[in-house]
């Protein structure tokens, strides 16, 4: 695995066509300041001009948490618009991982909170550990839960969603995984394992077909049903200029010949 580029606050290393992005210098939970947030937002930027990738992780540094929320010693001396200035640089993060041109696999041990559970939704895929704790607690501290805590209620519906935001309780890792809110549920041991092996199974696929996916997921969260199918069809039809399905087609025609 090589560094590629190292922030105060964001570290990236390549491995393949799998880069991995760790929040640093943020404390044991990787909480988000200012200064934090502007790193990582770099981060994302530089990594969304390489062609050779197809895969990101984003991880914190240790195992006490993912991201323990944003920086409520920052937050309490905010303005209406110093405040609007913060969340806006969250939504940039958040929108950056969202928007980058190929899966983002969120690695969940501990806790994930408030503007972290945020980043993880942002996220395409979340990998938690068993001692996983999520919450949206940001009503017990005097604020909503915003921007891209509006990704709740079409995740994990309406009535749950509900009961995060209005409740601030802490949802269980088996909750998360029953809920939705997690995609895999592993024992903390084997969290690294388990997400080196869903990147690699990503990173398996072409960068085309890949990117193709991850931009027709994005319009379809916005799009009416029929105008997705419409849109769908020709983007099935421009897979075939890549080259890509004649290669990997071709290829498990052969598997299955030699099998036989």
């Amino acid at each position: 695995m090589n560094t590629v580029d190292t922030l105060t606050h964001a570290a990236v290393q390549m491995d393949g066509h799998v880069a991995t992005l760790t929040i640093s210098g943020a404390g044991s939970l990787n909480i988000l300041s200012t200064p934090v947030m502007k790193d990582l937002v770099q981060a994302l930027e530089l990594l969304a001009t390489r062609d050779d990738l197809r895969v990101v992780v984003l991880r914190g540094t240790g195992d006490k948490g993912f991201i323990g929320g944003a920086d409520i010693g920052e937050m309490a001396r905010l303005t209406q618009e110093s405040g609007e200035i913060f969340i806006s640089l969250l939504r940039k993060f958040c929108d950056g991982l969202r928007h980058m041109p190929v899966p983002v696999i969120a690695r969940l041990p501990g806790w994930c909170l408030g503007g972290g559970l945020e980043v993880a939704l942002a996220c395409d895929i979340r990998i938690a550990s068993e001692d996983g704790r999520f919450g949206m607690p940001e009503v017990k501290v005097g604020i909503p839960s915003v921007i891209h805590a509006a990704l709740l209620p079409r995740l994990i519906g309406n009535s749950r969603a509900n009961w995060m935001l209005l409740s601030g309780e802490i949802v269980t890792a088996r909750e998360a995984l029953d809920w939705g809110l997690v995609n895999r549920l592993v024992p903390p041991q084997d969290l690294d394992q388990e997400v080196r092996r869903v990147a690699a199974v990503l990173a398996e696929c072409g960068t085309a077909v890949m990117r193709q996916q991850k931009r027709l997921l994005r319009e379809w969260d916005d799009q009416p049903l029929d105008t997705s199918i419409e849109r769908s069809v020709r983007e099935f039809g421009a897979a075939f200029n890549t080259g890509e399905p004649q290669r990997y087609m071709n290829d498990f025609l052969e598997r299955k010949r030699a099998a036989k």
